[in-house]
């Protein structure tokens, strides 16, 4: 069995690497995407223009606007002079917020009423609009609360030690940047679609090229077929990992916290399983066109369904259980509580056996289509 393996092995990586734009394909263009879309999914909103329309112009309403420029999120494009003003850079997309300090701004603080100010920005982009709104809720929040410390100190006024004070926290990403999201989700996406596409063409390719007659006249089994169509993509992912963590790393400063052995492992498991999706695909497909189509239809169901771009808690309950037989939904959750939380297999074990059992089972309709495909 061993020596059959061995021949079937040493024929895939000919066939796969003979091409030198194959070579290209399955090393040079998982790493070049990854790395372009981890520059380009990003939610943090940073470098925000904002228009300042100050009719107080006292210390009180320079300090506040300090308050925005020194957040490093806000960068002051315009000084406007009236309200007329601000329509027009809103509509040309030259700002994306206007802060409006009205007259009376100081004189509010200083007698302790209410003192307002308006922050308009453009909601053409909610979701970018819920962030920038974000931020400045803070950044007045902090004011407020500054203003509120130098008045009771100018009073002689003792805070009572019992007051109330909540302060927030986020573990594993304190400062909220979006690429320590993005990143290990994308290594995911580009190990599925590129394990998927890759794998499916390859029984696919033998039928057209005529050397699957050949295949089947020999000894070998089905078990070994799907073994030596599976190992050599199982490591050409595995480099391709590789190369992707390096780039992680030295690029966008993304390390693995926990295990790296345990990393590896459930890697395994899960391109396993997906090239055992890719052989049932190719196992029934008459072309290579039929079998690329195919994956196709597969694979955005499959990024959408994964909790990458949207929670599965809040998708319907149909749809949540259909994401169950989706190997990379488990697999994101390993990425991310092996890279980001540093866990173990104490912890994530229901993901690792939910990835084994489709894994085994995707590998076993494999090796049972091939059969039938033999008889």
């Amino acid at each position: 069995m061993l020596q059959r393996l061995y021949r079937m092995l040493i024929k895939e990586f000919l066939q796969m690497l003979r091409d030198p734009r194959m070579r290209v394909v399955i090393f040079g263009i998982p790493v070049i995407q990854m790395t372009i879309m981890a520059f380009a999914l990003t939610t943090d909103v940073t470098n925000i223009r904002m228009a300042v329309l100050d009719m107080d112009k006292t210390p009180a309403s320079r300090e506040l606007i300090s308050a925005f420029t020194a957040s490093n999120y806000f960068r002051i494009s315009a000084s406007l002079l009236s309200q007329k003003e601000m329509s027009p850079l809103l509509d040309r997309s030259e700002v994306r917020a206007v802060l409006h300090i009205p007259a009376g701004f100081s004189r509010d603080i200083l007698t302790e009423n209410t003192a307002g100010v308006q922050l308009i920005t453009d909601g053409t982009d909610s979701n970018s609009t819920s962030i920038v709104l974000g931020y400045a809720g803070f950044i007045v929040s902090d004011y407020n609360d500054r203003m509120i410390s130098k008045r009771l100190g100018r009073k002689g006024i003792t805070v009572s030690p019992l007051q109330i004070k909540t302060e927030s926290r986020a573990w594993y990403n304190p400062n909220q940047e979006s690429r320590f999201y993005y990143v290990p989700s994308l290594i995911a996406t580009m190990l599925y679609i590129f394990s998927l596409l890759l794998t499916s063409i390859g029984i696919v390719r033998e039928k057209e090229i005529g050397t699957i007659e050949q295949v089947m006249v020999t000894p070998i089994r089905g078990i070994e077929f799907i073994l030596g169509k599976t190992i050599p993509y199982m490591i050409t992912g595995y480099i391709s990992m590789s190369f992707m963590l390096i780039i992680a790393y030295f690029v966008f400063g993304v390390h693995v916290r926990g295990s790296l052995p345990l990393l590896y492992g459930v890697t395994g498991i899960y391109l396993a399983g997906n090239m055992g999706i890719a052989l049932i695909i190719s196992g029934g497909a008459s072309t290579q066109q039929q079998a690329l189509l195919t994956s196709f239809l597969i694979l955005m169901p499959s990024v959408m369904l994964s909790g990458f771009m949207f929670p599965i808690s809040n998708m319907p309950d149909p749809v949540k259980y259909a994401t169950f037989i989706n190997p990379m939904r488990w697999y994101l959750d390993l990425l991310r509580g092996i890279v980001m939380k540093d866990v173990g297999i104490s912890v994530l074990w229901p993901a690792i056996s939910a990835q084994i059992v489709l894994s085994v089972s995707f590998l076993t309709i494999a090796i049972g289509r091939f059969k039938k495909t033999l008889s």
